[in-house]
């Protein structure tokens, strides 16, 4: 069970803090929209879509995380839902991160560690082929 807390909190910590909370530290540069300031600018994405809409990524990336933190809530309290959450969490992460380099590099760190934990926790010492 010990494993499955410290799985939740790395979910918790990229959800609050990488997803949620940098959707929501841009949406002052957003309400200024006086032109001066380009949300876009300062960052670098392997996609050009993405710098392109920002907006958007500010959307998809706060549903992200919000998901995240449900997910990681249930396995904190011991739910098969929430374990199941957020493995596919972390594995659409994984599958996404390659296309938000660079920020994606830290997205596969936590996403990694979490699934691999989780998963060791659940499946603990079992062999694929008992004898």
């Amino acid at each position: 069970m010990k494993k499955y807390k410290i799985a939740s909190l790395l979910m918790l910590i990229h959800g609050l803090f990488m997803e949620i909370g940098g959707c929501l530290s841009l949406i002052p540069i957003l309400v200024l929209g006086n032109g001066r300031l380009d949300v876009s600018q300062p960052f670098s994405f392997v996609v050009p879509y993405f710098k392109d809409n920002m907006h958007l990524m500010l959307v998809t990336g706060a549903l992200y995380g919000t998901v995240r933190v449900i997910g990681a809530v249930g396995l904190w309290k011991n739910r098969l839902w929430g374990l199941v959450l957020s493995v596919i969490n972390c594995v659409v992460t994984m599958a996404l991160m390659m296309f938000m380099l660079p920020a994606g590099i830290l997205d596969g760190i936590l996403a990694c560690s979490a699934l691999i934990i989780m998963l060791t926790q659940y499946f603990g010492n079992k062999k694929i082929v008992e004898e």
